[in-house]
C-alpha cells in the first residue's frame, strides 16, 4: 500500500464479500487563480463545509476473509488526538497557521465545523506531493457566538475542548452532541472550570451535555480537578488556560490521573504553539497566563491508535506489517502496544521512521495481568490479540472505557464470548480466557474501535462478520481498504 498517507486516492474498486464496491473521493474544487502554480485553496463556510473524503460504500454486513501470513506497509492517517488539539490551538492563536498531515474524519470534521461557526476561517491548500494542508486563521482567543448550538456528534475531544475554550467567548454558546454524547458525563470538567471563575450550566440529564458556556473570560487561579475518569477534562482546561487572567494551577482529586500520557501530549502541542505549561514537582499542572499561542506551521504525525490495528494484524495472522512516519520520540501512548506484542513473541524492527511487526512463528504468550491505564484506546485491539494467546489475560485499570463511544468493557465481554472466549468484566477490568473459536456476527455499537478490532479476529477465525462497518468513519474512513491490502 502507498506509504504516502496524505496522497489523494482516485475512484477504485475494492472487494467486499466477494463483490466489487466502488470507492470514490470528492472531485477537486476549482483552483483560485491568485495562488502560486500547483496550489489550490477552498474556504470552508458554515453552510458549505468541505466534506471528509468519501469512504468506500460498505455493506451493512462485512464478512472478513481469513488469510495470512500478511505482508505490506500500511498508510495510517494523522493522529486524531493531535489533529483536534492543533486545530483548537491554531484557532486560538493570533494569525494563520498551516497544519500538515491532519486527519480527515467525523471527529475532526465536527471540530472544524464548530470553529467555522464561531468565525474561524479555514482553508485547504493542495501541495505538490498530493497532500492537502489546512490553513487556520486564528483570532487571538476570540470567538463569535453562533445563533445555534454546536453539534459535536460523539466527539469527546470536541465537546470537552470547546467547553473549556468557549469560556473565553464574549457571549453564551451551547455545546451539544448526539444521543450517546448526552450519556457521557462532563461534570468533572465543568466543576473545575467553575472553580477557576467561569460560568457554565449543564442542561442535560445526569451531568451530561448539552452545556451552556456563558463566556466572559476565564479568571484563572488554582483549582482541584477529578482526573480519574478522563484525561480530556484536564487537557481541555489547560489548553484554554494561557488566555486566563491569572496563572492556572490544577491539583488532582485523590492524586488520581487517568491516561497521563495524553496530558503530556497536550503539553507538548501547547508548548509547540508557544505556551508555557508544565508539571510541578508535586504533580500539579501550571500554565502561565498571558503566554498565548502563536501561529505556526505544524506537522501532525500518524495516529498511534490506528497503527495498533495493522501491528496487531501481524501478531494474529503472522507475516510482517510496517507503518511509516512514526517519530522515534513520539508521545502517543498507544505505541506502547508494541512492547506488549514483543513480549508475546513478535519481533519489532525500526528503520528510520518506519516500524515493522513480524508475527511469531510460535503461539503467542499470555502476559497474564496487564495495566493499560496509560493507553486505553489500544485495549480493544489487544483484547482481540489475547484471544490467540496460550493462556488467560486480564486487562486492568481501564474504568474509563465505560464512558467512551460505548461501554467498551461490556461490549468487549459480549462480543468476545460470541467468538468462543470466556470473558468477564468488573468495574475497571476485563478477563479473557481463550476457548474453542467460532465465527459470529459482531455488533459494533456505533464504535469505530469495535469494528476495527474485531475485524482482526477474522484473519484467523472463519465466519466473522462485522455489522455496521461504516462506523470506522469516526477516525479512519478508509480502514477496510488498508485492511484488505495486507
Amino acid at each position: 500500500m502507498d506509504s504516502n498517507r496524505c496522497r489523494s486516492v482516485p475512484e477504485r474498486l475494492i472487494s467486499v464479500n466477494g463483490k466489487a464496491h466502488r470507492a470514490t473521493v470528492p472531485p477537486p474544487h476549482a483552483a483560485r487563480t491568485d495562488l502560486a502554480p500547483g496550489s489550490r485553496q477552498t474556504p470552508w463556510s458554515p453552510t458549505t463545509q468541505m466534506p471528509a473524503p468519501t469512504p468506500p460504500r460498505l455493506p451493512d454486513r462485512l464478512s472478513i476473509e481469513t488469510r495470512g501470513p500478511l505482508s505490506g506497509q500500511v498508510s495510517v492517517p494523522g493522529s486524531k488526538s493531535i489533529t483536534n488539539r492543533a486545530l483548537l490551538l491554531a484557532a486560538l492563536a493570533d494569525g494563520r497557521s498551516r497544519l500538515s498531515g491532519g486527519l480527515e474524519s467525523d471527529d475532526t470534521l465536527v471540530m472544524r465545523a464548530a470553529l467555522e461557526a464561531m468565525g474561524i476561517a479555514l482553508e485547504k491548500e493542495s501541495t505538490k506531493n498530493g497532500c492537502e494542508d489546512w490553513l487556520v486563521s486564528g483570532r487571538g482567543g476570540r470567538f463569535e457566538s453562533p445563533d445555534h448550538s454546536l453539534d459535536c456528534g460523539n466527539s469527546g475531544t470536541t465537546v470537552r475542548f470547546l467547553t473549556a475554550a468557549l469560556t473565553l467567548a464574549d457571549d453564551a454558546i451551547v455545546v451539544d452532541g448526539n444521543a450517546r454524547m448526552r450519556e457521557r458525563p462532563i461534570s468533572d470538567l465543568v466543576t473545575s472550570l467553575r472553580a477557576l471563575g467561569a460560568e457554565l450550566t449543564i442542561e442535560g440529564d445526569g451531568d451530561c451535555p448539552p452545556v451552556r458556556v456563558h463566556g466572559g473570560g476565564l479568571p484563572g487561579g488554582a483549582a482541584l480537578i477529578d482526573g480519574s475518569r478522563s484525561s480530556q477534562y484536564v487537557s481541555a482546561v489547560i489548553q484554554a488556560a494561557p488566555y486566563a487572567r491569572e496563572d492556572v494551577e490544577l491539583a488532582f482529586k485523590d492524586g488520581l490521573i487517568v491516561s497521563r500520557p495524553y496530558i503530556d501530549l497536550t503539553l507538548d502541542v501547547m508548548r509547540a504553539f508557544g505556551a508555557s505549561a508544565r508539571w510541578t514537582e508535586d504533580d500539579r499542572l501550571r500554565v502561565e497566563a498571558g503566554r498565548t499561542y502563536r501561529a505556526r506551521d505544524y506537522t501532525i504525525e500518524p495516529d498511534a491508535s490506528s497503527a495498533a490495528y495493522p501491528f496487531c494484524a501481524a501478531a494474529i495472522a503472522g507475516g510482517r506489517v510496517s507503518v511509516g512516519g512514526i517519530p522515534e520520540a513520539s508521545l502517543q501512548a498507544d505505541f506502547k502496544i508494541l512492547g506488549l506484542l514483543e513480549r508475546m513473541g513478535c519481533h519489532i524492527e525500526r528503520e528510520g521512521d518506519t516500524v515493522t511487526v513480524l508475527g511469531s512463528e510460535r503461539p503467542l504468550r499470555s502476559l497474564g495481568e496487564i495495566d493499560m491505564n496509560d493507553f486505553p484506546d489500544a485495549v480493544l485491539a489487544y483484547a482481540v490479540v489475547a484471544l490467540f494467546a496460550n493462556g488467560p489475560t486480564t486487562i486492568t485499570n481501564v474504568a474509563n472505557l465505560r464512558i467512551k463511544e460505548t461501554d467498551r468493557l461490556a461490549a468487549l465481554e459480549t462480543e468476545l464470548r460470541k467468538l468462543g472466549a470466556r470473558a468477564s468484566t468488573g468495574p475497571d477490568w476485563l478477563k479473557i480466557e481463550p476457548g474453542p473459536m467460532r465465527g459470529a456476527e459482531i455488533a459494533t455499537y456505533d464504535d469505530h474501535r469495535m469494528a476495527m478490532s474485531f475485524a482482526l479476529a477474522g484473519l484467523r477465525i472463519p465466519g466473522v462478520v462485522i455489522l455496521d462497518p461504516g462506523c470506522v468513519s469516526k477516525t479512519w474512513p478508509r480502514y477496510f481498504e488498508a485492511f484488505e491490502a495486507l
